[in-house]
């Protein structure tokens, strides 16, 4: 008919391409505004009602958040429910458990850290066994997620304990103390705990077959070479004084020190314990770092499946 035109066909726009969630960042901003806000508020009211939000948040912020970004990134398909599962239930029995232990095995030597190492490795990797036993498969990218998700609830139990330690003086609550401390745990957490039990986690799970966990030579070489990463990273402290009073001691100071006691250190052997300690931990951390690097880089990529592997925890 004149005067007339067709009816426009209406198309659907081009489907975008999924994309993976970012709620790791959105948390981690939100709970580090609430820490600082919250340590704020208890410093200039002084009331101490605050101050377990201030061990909670602080202990717990870092690592939840790598949790998240590992769940978001790689094993989104595993489900919300068994990470809490992991995070929860297998940090409170690692804790317990490497608690116990310590308690009755471990007494002040100068191998005891390796025996912390070995006992805090084996408890969180039995909790990893126990709280994944009905996933019914395997691979390395499981492994790694699970393993670092145990980790951080390990981590985040133990700084908050450590927190609350560090709160507690002759003086009375020391906020400083108590910040001083979640800071620096939460900055060092993911090249800790949570690095260590990734790759033991990783190790087990790819050698992992028919919804077994099977222990290889690779597993066990694993679990050692983790708990030697674990010794190395307690014990850096302890090698940064025998070296700071090994090369800059006096005759008088090193007396002192071969007789167990530990004499008043000078402004400058402060400043040389700090730069031994800190090179240990990032000496250590790197070693981790790369071996969970070289674990990724061998492993054969493999496409993520859709649905959950395994009935619920």
């Amino acid at each position: 008919m004149s005067g007339t035109h067709p009816t426009p066909r209406v198309t659907a726009p081009p489907a975008r391409p999924a994309t993976r969630p970012h709620h790791w960042a959105k948390i981690f901003l939100t709970g580090l505004l609430l820490w600082a806000s919250t340590v704020l508020v208890t410093f200039f009211t002084d009331n101490t009602n605050l101050v377990p939000t201030i061990v909670l948040l602080g202990s717990f912020l870092v690592p939840a958040t790598v949790v998240i970004w590992a769940y978001e990134r790689y094993a989104a398909d595993l489900g919300p429910d068994r990470i809490l599962v992991c995070f929860g239930l297998g940090g409170v029995i690692g804790v317990l458990g490497a608690s116990v232990l310590e308690s009755y095995l471990l007494s002040p030597t100068v191998w005891m850290y390796v025996g912390v190492g070995l006992i805090e490795e084996a408890v969180k990797l039995a909790a990893l066994v126990l709280v994944s036993r009905r996933l019914r498969t395997g691979g390395l990218r499981y492994g790694l997620v699970l393993g670092a998700t145990v980790g951080a609830g390990f981590a985040a139990f133990e700084s908050a304990g450590y927190a609350f330690n560090a709160v507690l003086s002759i003086q009375g609550l020391s906020l400083d103390d108590l910040v001083e401390t979640e800071i620096l745990r939460g900055v060092l957490a993911p090249v800790g705990h949570i690095l260590w039990t990734a790759i033991i986690g990783g190790a087990l799970f790819r050698a992992r077959r028919g919804g077994r966990f099977r222990v290889t030579a690779p597993v066990v070489a694993t679990f050692l070479g983790v708990s030697l990463l674990h010794a190395l990273w307690d014990s850096t402290s302890g090698i940064a004084v025998w070296l700071v009073a090994r090369t800059t001691a006096g005759d008088f100071q090193r007396a002192l020190f071969d007789l167990g006691y530990m004499p008043n250190p000078s402004g400058e052997q402060i400043h040389l314990y700090t730069v031994y300690d800190t090179t240990g931990l990032l000496v250590v951390s790197l070693g981790g770092l790369l071996w969970l690097r070289l674990l990724v880089r061998r492993e054969p990529t493999a496409p993520i499946p859709a649905q959950s592997p395994s009935s619920p925890v």
